[in-house]
């Protein structure tokens, strides 16, 4: 993955820069010893992170030819991050379950052999309001059965006494870890398993950023950012998708940051921008509009070598004859950078140079490295959510 830095210099004074970089320096110490920590968020980092399942007792699930997951936010998004990235290497079919969507579960029953599925139930609080709807519409409980993993915390919650009480296969989602942070602990890594991914590979870079040669990067991107969020003018991040097997991950980081972030009355409002189809809606509104946006760009060099054949139709587009469609796609969003350079918008750059599992790693634990180290550098707390809770509160009480 190459990297472009946030261009704001001129929007952070020394003095901020200073105090951010002090502060930054005691943070990373502490996010250090934390992920050695088995009881903190941040463990799941660690080389040493102890998982709660045996490679061994889920090899019998490999003979099913599909797979069907069930949950809401963090509990599903890393697994259809990773499934989108890297669906090249996946041979196996895979449904999401992440939404009350009755349509989709009537199709999904009427076209899927149920038997021939291993289903995958996830909610780190176990009485997860839509998974657990969405479990018992697809009316697949029984006795016994022999196709589905439940991940749940080991407390009295409904998913944990439906597996004590069907004996099904049960593997415990650890009380420490919240949803959002989870990718790379039993939640994502056993999907990417079932899928037939290499698991240790997708772990492989998750303490890339914490080594002292990468310290640097992650230190001026942090402060940058968390004086853009200080000061209160910037309050949207709007990332600009030019490659679609990102689009999940996006999703993943949207949860992540606006869930991490927003606290009192301070955060990213994320919003996930496709394009170049969006330079046709929002581009009027991204160059000339209220500037109140930072841009993060995605893209990726591909080596197809389908070209655009124009001279045997017409002379009067040239400049498209013999390009590769990913080659239009780079110069839109080069013109873009451009741009952005000539109003002074702020922005930054991920470049995807490989599609395997140890690149989506590596975004997984950098971003996570780096919203946890935002938050803490703006003074809020990046591990719970509130207000989130309350509504959950409110949804029960009126169901009852």
């Amino acid at each position: 993955m190459i990297k472009k830095n946030i261009i704001l210099k001129k929007n952070i004074s020394k003095k901020s820069v200073k105090k951010l970089s002090k502060d930054f320096k005691k943070i990373i110490k502490k996010i250090k010893e934390n992920t050695e920590n088995s009881n903190n968020n941040l463990n799941v980092l660690s080389d040493d992170y102890k998982f709660n399942f045996k490679i061994k007792d889920l090899k019998k699930f490999n003979k099913f030819n599909s797979l069907a997951i069930v949950g809401m936010g963090g509990s599903i998004l890393g697994s259809e991050a990773i499934y989108k990235f890297l669906r090249e290497k996946i041979k196996k079919k895979v449904y999401f379950f992440n939404d009350i969507n009755t349509q989709k579960i009537l199709k999904f029953k009427k076209e899927v052999n149920i038997k021939k599925t291993v289903f995958l139930i996830i909610s780190k609080s176990g009485n997860t309001v839509e998974t657990l709807s969405n479990l018992f519409s697809l009316k697949i409980l029984g006795k016994s059965k022999k196709n589905i993993i439940i991940i749940s915390e080991k407390k009295d919650n409904v998913l944990y006494s439906l597996s004590r009480k069907l004996n099904l296969f049960y593997i415990e989602h650890k009380d420490y870890i919240g949803g959002r942070y989870s990718v790379l602990s039993e939640v994502g890594i056993i999907p990417a398993y079932l899928m037939g991914l290499n698991i240790n590979k997708l772990r492989k870079n998750s303490k890339k950023y914490l080594l002292s040669k990468n310290t640097k990067f992650l230190q001026d991107s942090t402060t940058k950012l968390a004086n853009i969020l200080l000061q209160k003018k910037i309050t949207n991040l709007v990332f600009l998708n030019y490659c679609p097997e990102l689009e999940k991950f996006l999703f993943w980081c949207q949860q992540l940051i606006a869930e991490s972030l927003g606290k009192n009355r301070k955060g990213f409002f994320p919003v996930i921008s496709n394009v170049p189809k969006d330079h046709h809606s929002l581009l009027q509104l991204y160059l000339d509009g209220p500037r109140d946006k930072l841009f993060h760009i995605f893209s990726s060099e591909t080596k197809l070598k389908e070209k655009i054949n124009t001279k045997k139709y017409t002379n009067q587009i040239n400049y498209l004859h013999n390009k590769s469609l990913n080659k239009v796609k780079i110069a839109q969003k080069n013109a873009l950078i451009k741009s952005f350079k000539k109003y002074k918008i702020p922005f930054r750059e991920f470049k995807i140079n490989r599609f395997d599992e140890e690149t989506l790693g590596e975004l997984f634990s950098y971003y996570v490295l780096e919203t946890a180290i935002v938050g803490k550098l703006i003074g809020i707390d990046p591990f719970d959510q509130p207000a989130v809770e309350q509504v959950k509160i409110y949804t029960k009480k009126l169901l009852n």
